[in-house]
């Protein structure tokens, strides 16, 4: 796991956040083995934003690849600080339930999770018939 970590801190110095200085990494394991990571992307019209989670998840997509394994998520934080509900259900839309997710803080406290635990009751195709 220390490559995801790695990983998400690289690429949470590259976080456009301007506005709230609240830079977030995240780094995703595809089903391949490889690593995607995504960093939040602030927008002055705040609904415009991008979460790191999603700019993970779209380096994946865009690679190719469909599955997450694995995921981490890093913030300079008090306290390891959980994915979004929107990143909660596009993990979930990648990821099997038993996915771990690990929280982090720079300072290197983290909680592990799964998408499950995250998201219980998720949304999925199955409500689409």
């Amino acid at each position: 796991m220390s490559d995801l970590r790695d990983a998400a801190l690289s690429v949470r110095e590259n976080a456009h956040a301007p506005y709230s200085n609240f830079k977030v990494g995240a780094a995703i394991r595809a089903v391949s083995g490889r690593i995607y990571a995504g960093c939040n992307v602030e927008n002055v019209a705040y609904p415009e934003g991008t979460c790191a989670e999603a700019g993970a998840i779209a380096a994946m997509i865009a690679a190719g690849e469909t599955r997450l394994t694995e995921v981490y998520v890093v913030a300079r934080s008090p306290a390891p600080v959980p994915c979004c509900g929107g990143c909660r259900q596009k993990l979930a839309e990648f990821g099997a339930g038993d996915v771990p997710v690990t929280m982090a803080t720079v300072d290197g406290a983290e909680q592990a999770t799964t998408i499950a635990a995250l998201l219980p009751g998720k949304f999925d195709a199955g409500f689409m018939a």
